[in-house]
């Protein structure tokens, strides 16, 4: 029980002296002076306060028209999402990790599922990663287990996302597993445990899939899955549902999703839940398929997730919910629409678009990418994602207008 109280001072002294320093002082030296001595000013009431946060918002700069995109996207979201997953039932500190989860919340993420297994076109689909760079490095964990580590190294595109490849890179160091990138897939993969690809790709590009002779992981846009060819080949599928009603929230928090076919569903990492009956007949929801290590055990457990982002998988729920198929389509539809007229525009005054093939974002090429981002943002545009000094990620979506676009192309 004493492990349980607040640090007294014996025990602050020991922490201090097992990290050299003499006072708590001492941890704060670090800080520069210049960082020292604020002026907060005269205490405030709740009124004044309320006032002067209000004053302080107006500085900032909230209208922009947003052209940018590369894994965020600025998507429509009804009114009712948030509203619902707000409810008290549903917004709470505690995360429902245990196997005996209240039977809406079980409910609710077997609907997830079940959306995420038939938008990719996959036989299964887990209750929700962390977000999409994690179930991309999950999706090769898993990989390697499916070849029972026989197959220590891991093929992937240099045209992912390259926030993801970062998170790879660190999964794939401490499992000493060897990673290679590629700009055109080799013949011969069977020495590698997986392929890993984007689609469409990080510069906006829809590639051909074909399968190869090993684990084929494809990280995929869920907008654009309603309007392309679900990535049927792969062997596993993963990316970000921020796209499917979750703020851009300045970069998160997000969530990832992970699908497969049901050959490897025992290998799927974090949670499952399944539908059954109970002993009086009446339709139930469980966890299911998962060993008890994979909640208590780390160095047993497939994964290190033992739960999932179940309040932005149930606003993904509520938003797949509200608009139906079709409206889901035509969402995607719209965002499209909006990026081919831009494109098309775009070279029309001589600003070159280097994709063929592409859903919502494209890159373009420019004299100078800071000068037309620059220029662009002078006049109330955030112009897209700088690549390097000559391109530039160009991004719509449903929510981009053709006054919008007028404007773009007037700007520049």
């Amino acid at each position: 029980m004493n492990k349980l109280l607040a640090h007294n001072t014996d025990i602050r002294n020991e922490m201090l002296r097992e990290i050299s320093l003499a006072t708590l002082e001492d941890l704060f030296k670090q800080i520069p002076v210049k960082y020292n001595n604020f002026t907060v000013g005269n205490p405030l009431s709740e009124l004044e306060v309320q006032r002067k946060i209000k004053e302080l918002a107006r500085k900032n700069k909230t209208e922009y028209s947003c052209f940018m995109g590369g894994g965020v996207y600025n998507k429509f979201i009804p009114a009712c999402v948030n509203y619902v997953a707000q409810r008290f039932e549903f917004l709470t500190a505690y995360t429902p990790y245990q196997p005996e989860i209240s039977q809406g919340t079980l409910q609710i993420i077997y609907e997830y599922q079940t959306m995420i297994a038939r938008i990719t076109g996959m036989d299964i689909a887990n209750a929700s990663m962390y977000d999409g760079g994690s179930a991309c490095a999950e999706a090769v964990l898993m990989a390697h287990r499916i070849a029972r580590g026989k197959k220590n190294k891991v093929l992937i595109s240099n045209k992912l996302n390259p926030e993801y490849s970062e998170v790879i890179k660190t999964y794939c160091w401490a499992q000493g597993i060897e990673i290679e990138w590629f700009e055109e897939l080799p013949e011969n993969v069977t020495d590698y445990c997986a392929v890993l690809i984007q689609y469409p790709d990080y510069f906006g590009e829809i590639p051909e899939i074909t399968k190869p002779d090993t684990t084929l992981i494809v990280c995929a846009n869920l907008s654009a899955l309603a309007v392309i060819k679900p990535p049927v080949e792969a062997d596993i599928v993963v990316g970000d549902i921020q796209p499917l009603g979750i703020g851009m929230n300045f970069g998160g928090p997000h969530a990832g999703f992970m699908a497969c076919k049901e050959a490897y569903m025992r290998q799927l990492p974090g949670r499952l839940v399944g539908r059954t009956v109970d002993n009086e007949g009446n339709q139930a929801f469980t966890l299911t398929i998962q060993t008890r290590e994979q909640h208590i055990k780390r160095e047993k457990a497939t994964s290190n997730i033992c739960s999932n982002q179940s309040l932005i998988a149930l606003s993904a729920t509520l938003y797949l919910s509200l608009l139906g198929e079709e409206g889901f389509r035509q969402m995607s539809i719209l965002s499209a629409n909006m990026a081919h007229a831009l494109s098309k525009m775009l070279n029309g005054k001589g600003i070159k678009t280097l994709n063929k093939n592409f859903f919502n974002e494209f890159v373009i090429e420019v004299n100078n990418s800071d000068e037309f981002l620059a220029q662009l943002k002078q006049y109330g545009i955030l112009g897209g994602i700088r690549l390097d000094e000559q391109h530039i990620l160009v991004c719509t979506t449903e929510m981009n207008t053709e006054e919008e676009i007028i404007n773009y192309l007037e700007a520049i």
